[in-house]
């Protein structure tokens, strides 16, 4: 742990890159790693200073000692570990910050720590609560979200596959195999005990505390994300927020969908693709 005190920018091979005046942070997901984003980087890197980096769980950092399941258990830390990086790299603030699928919570959460940091949130297929209860319809049902894990722990080589579908619109199969690839470096012994942090979690009370202006990018067909919690998070956000829909199937609109996807952002942000 002395190594990732020392260099978060090292360690997790953060780059900053782009001619922008304004800085855009650009977060992944579970099992992903920054190339997730390589398909709206040659128009964001004309507005924007991008900052990209990878989570110590991905496979794209090398050192395994980085990243702790326990220190991890909970959004909290990678919050306070995002907050880190920006104040290492000492960015103009404040900045845009985009997060896709856990990383949109993990937002919200650090915006509520330190709210001066930021000036809008995009996030991106995010969910604060996955599981359904009384009349909260999370997507999915405890047994499913344990079949799930079990499915993780007992052979996450074949799961990664089959996720990658699921979560992937099949029509850009380059991206699945893309996705399926990043699933497969991520450690296995880090898959399970993340999987569980963010397929369990639930930060629904934390998006009433959430005040920095949100926009929140939903999939006409996100088999992870119903469109549901996207409205269930504009209702409960306490800043100002709004719902983008980008027409496309899956999880990943960065991906699958990345010319409607940019035109989302070109409308909030006010810039020109």
């Amino acid at each position: 742990m002395v190594a990732l005190e020392r260099s978060l920018k090292a360690a997790m091979n953060a780059r900053i890159i782009g001619s922008g005046s304004e800085t855009m942070v650009l977060a992944h997901g579970f099992g992903g790693d920054q190339s997730v984003w390589d398909k709206v980087l040659p128009c964001l890197t004309k507005h924007y200073q991008v900052v990209l980096f990878d989570w110590t769980f991905s496979g794209a950092v090398k050192d395994p000692n980085l990243f702790d399941p326990l220190k991890y258990s909970s959004y909290d830390a990678f919050a306070d570990e995002l907050i880190a990086l920006l104040d290492e790299l000492h960015l103009e603030s404040p900045l845009v910050f985009v997060g896709h699928s856990m990383s949109g919570m993990i937002g919200c959460i650090a915006s509520i720590k330190r709210p001066q940091l930021f000036n809008r949130l995009i996030l991106v297929a995010a969910s604060p609560r996955y599981i359904n209860i009384d009349d909260y319809e999370g997507g999915f049902d405890d047994a499913t979200i344990d079949g799930i894990i079990s499915s993780i722990e007992s052979d996450y080589e074949n799961w990664t596959s089959n996720f990658a579908l699921l979560v992937v619109d099949n029509s850009d199969p380059t991206s699945v195999n893309n996705l399926a690839k990043c699933l497969k470096r991520m450690r296995h012994e880090f898959a399970v005990p993340l999987a569980k942090t963010v397929f369990r979690s639930d930060k629904r009370d934390i998006l009433d505390k959430v005040t920095t202006p949100c926009t929140i990018i939903q999939t006409t067909n996100d088999i992870v994300v119903p469109g549901s919690v996207a409205d269930y998070m504009h209702k409960k956000i306490k800043g100002k927020s709004t719902v983008e829909i980008v027409n496309t199937n899956g999880h990943f609109p960065q991906l699958t969908a990345h010319p409607e996807f940019l035109a989302v952002l070109a409308g909030v942000l006010g810039f020109e693709i």
